[in-house]
């Protein structure tokens, strides 16, 4: 006999959190959802979720909770208080938040949550909003190696490359090492693309010669068309990759020492932020080099 599949509740379907839970419900969960923003969950309702009314009428009912959410503020927000999760689990359930927090946070929400008799795994995702409708995310989940067994069937859902990565914070901290390389690569391939289109290159022979070389990344492979589209990748803000480079930074000074590349990049997108806006899409702090130069990087 197969075995009986928890009920879900999932918190925040935004870009990342609604195809998480559109590929769930697929996959036979029952999944209630909930938002700030009833909207959001409008495909997930017709899919066969049901909406959840609050945060903790949700977290009530549910086996597992499930986060995806902007950052650590509506992280602690959203877990914590007297409408949180924390206060209304019931004992034996388990919290998998898939956001992108703080390692300090995770360490005190699974404190908090193991006296309260609920198992707590932090579980960041990454490779965009592409790869989640896919159910190909790449997730990186630190706690209890028991609970994790438990709950892989759940990632198998969402994910294709799964990692344990051992202690609660260290999901954070490998999300945040790889955010790091993404960011600096982002702000690096506008320079190599800026110096063949200036040398009269054209551009995709540029981008070719990119991928097939020891220069090749992620960014040059994914990201790339989004610059030559002129629309930046709107699917992650430059609010995110600040608030990012912020936790990067801290985890090195927590160690005892700086990122020179991370800090540069950091300079970067707060300066990208601040001309352009938070709203504005993360490759925008290409467009920073295109203006400054005075040539747009379209082929």
């Amino acid at each position: 006999m197969p075995a009986v599949k928890p009920k879900l509740f999932f918190i925040g379907v935004g870009n990342m959190g609604n195809p998480m839970a559109a590929n769930l419900v697929k996959a036979g969960y029952a999944v209630t959802v909930f938002d700030v923003s009833r909207a959001k969950a409008d495909n997930l309702i017709a899919l066969g979720a049901t909406w959840g009314r609050s945060v903790a009428e949700g977290a009530a009912q549910a086996d597992v909770v499930m986060a995806s959410l902007p950052g650590p503020v509506q992280v602690r927000e959203v877990m914590l208080g007297g409408q949180g999760v924390l206060a209304h689990v019931k004992a034996g359930a388990t919290v998998i938040d898939t956001s992108t927090s703080a390692v300090e946070l995770v360490r005190e929400l699974v404190a908090l949550a193991k006296t309260k008799g609920v198992d707590f795994l932090e579980a960041p995702v990454t490779n965009a909003v592409d790869m989640a409708a896919l159910g190909r995310l790449s997730i990186f989940v630190g706690g209890d190696s028991t609970c994790f067994e438990k709950h892989k069937p759940i990632f198998d859902v969402i994910g294709e490359k799964i990692f344990h990565v051992g202690e609660p914070g260290n999901g954070a901290t490998i999300k945040l090492l790889t955010n790091l390389l993404w960011f600096v690569s982002a702000a690096a391939i506008g320079e190599g693309l800026m110096l063949g289109a200036k040398a009269g290159i054209p551009l995709h022979t540029v981008w070719e010669a990119i991928k097939s070389s020891a220069g090749n990344s992620w960014v040059a492979e994914h990201d790339v068309p989004s610059i030559f589209a002129g629309h930046y990748d709107p699917s992650f803000s430059l609010a995110l990759c600040c608030k990012d480079l912020g936790l990067i930074n801290d985890i090195a000074k927590s160690q005892g020492y700086d990122l020179p590349m991370g800090g540069m990049a950091q300079t970067l997108f707060q300066q990208a932020m601040k001309t352009y806006g938070p709203d504005a899409a993360e490759l925008h702090v290409v467009k920073l080099l295109e203006e400054r130069v005075g040539h747009m990087l379209r082929p």
